[in-house]
């Protein structure tokens, strides 16, 4: 497995790999005992896991989806490690029914090391993004945005 040559290219390569749907490519962006939660709080925590899991998802609810980075953001943290923040946009994820689901907007957050062959992932987050939202709020019909402002 190979990294990225900086940690900017980073994003782009993680879409290029879901676009392709390409989960072994996608997983040998991570390190062998990478982490990554999910949208929802799902936590993999080996190379191995974010393959299966991704693999799954690019056959089925992801399998017409679109990715498209937008903003991205990298804080070096010394020479060899370094913090990527990207806002990223799906579209054409399949609902239960099969129909096309709406656009999601999420942000997604990358710890990278460089390696001798690279920068790689060794733990990912991402996060939905719902404008006019600052939290979120349990009730007795589920999660729903909420803003107290």
């Amino acid at each position: 497995m190979s990294g990225v040559g900086a940690p900017e290219d980073f994003p782009a390569a993680f879409a290029q790999a879901w676009m392709a749907r390409d989960a072994v490519a996608l997983a040998g962006l991570f390190a062998e005992d990478a982490d990554f939660v999910n949208v929802v709080g799902i936590w993999w925590e080996t190379r191995e896991a974010i393959e299966a899991a991704h693999r799954r998802g690019l056959e089925t609810f992801f399998s017409r989806s679109r990715l498209a980075v937008g903003r991205v953001k990298v804080r070096r943290l010394g020479a060899d490690s370094a913090v990527v923040h990207a806002r990223v946009r799906l579209t054409g994820q399949l609902r239960p029914d099969g129909a096309e689901g709406g656009a999601r907007t999420t942000v997604l957050v990358f710890v990278l090391e460089r390696k001798p062959d690279g920068w790689q992932a060794v733990a990912a987050q991402n996060t939905d993004v719902h404008a006019g939202a600052e939290t979120w709020l349990a009730g007795p019909e589920g999660m729903a945005p909420r803003d107290y402002r």
